[in-house]
């Protein structure tokens, strides 16, 4: 599995998103996945499912040390000793004695940021987690953590997708350092029926879902797809043996429009 080196953290370019799996078929998306060779698992807290991920992985057989494992702090636990509780609630959940990689999820604007990331990195000095970073962060914000955190932050993970311009982010990014890792990559299945994307995907005989992640990858874009179907999980990971061009690329790009975010919750920060 290819990798994304990011501030000393080696995360594998494509990853299983668990979002909205629950109970039995979440350990056995989990298991599955695993066993077809993924190596890069994405939960959260508010997930409700850290128990069935952790499942899954013991499921798998795969040696936990392989496996680069991604959980997320809800917005209501960033107070510095709340946020080290929480940590160690879902390393319990899981049954795991670190996360590769724990996320602020949401920015919380009621709690200083500096606070913040302060018990983010006290919980990577107590080892709970091997490295950090965020969630849902706006270029403003990136700036602002990168120049307040102590620890060296991985990633940024937000909602990218074909129809979603993220330029600002990724290069906010990049100037630091930072990952991007794509949730909602394939919009929620919306490129599906994507006329660009389907004509793409015929000269290499891949659907439009395979071209989607394969654009992200290419931009050294960390995809986390998720599904609930296993056949579905074979398909997103062979995305490995074709290369787009660049025409294909810019193509791609132009599908984006100001209407393209999927998910805006009422207390979401000002987009870029």
């Amino acid at each position: 599995m290819q990798a994304i080196e990011a501030n000393g953290a080696s995360i594998p370019a494509i990853g299983l998103g668990t979002w909205e799996l629950r109970g039995r078929s979440c350990a056995r998306i989990v298991e599955q996945a695993l066993k077809l060779g993924y190596r890069h698992i994405d939960t959260a807290q508010v997930y409700e499912n850290e128990r069935e991920v952790g499942e899954g992985l013991r499921a798998s057989g795969i040696r936990r040390d392989a496996v680069f494992l991604t959980t997320k702090v809800w917005t209501t636990h960033f107070a510095p000793h709340d946020l080290e509780r929480s940590a160690k609630e879902s390393l319990a959940r899981l049954r795991v004695s670190e996360v590769d990689l724990l996320l602020l999820h949401w920015p919380n604007p009621q709690v200083p940021l500096a606070e913040t990331l302060g018990a983010l990195a006290h919980a990577k000095a107590l080892g709970l987690t091997r490295h950090i970073g965020v969630s849902n962060f706006t270029v403003a914000l990136v700036e602002e953590a990168v120049a307040a955190s102590s620890e060296p932050l991985v990633c940024n993970q937000v909602e990218y997708h074909p129809y979603l311009d993220q330029t600002k982010v990724r290069e906010a990014c990049a100037r630091h350092g930072l990952a991007v890792v794509a949730y909602s990559p394939v919009a929620r299945g919306k490129i599906k029926s994507d006329a660009t994307l389907i004509r793409i995907g015929r000269a290499y005989g891949k659907t439009p879902a395979q071209v989607c992640l394969r654009w992200l990858v290419q931009q050294n874009v960390v995809p986390i797809p998720r599904t609930s179907r296993i056949e579905r999980l074979s398909e997103n990971i062979a995305i490995f043996d074709f290369a787009l061009s660049d025409a294909e690329m810019d193509e791609i790009f132009a599908l984006a429009s100001p209407e393209g975010r999927l998910t805006n919750f009422a207390f979401a920060p000002k987009w870029d």
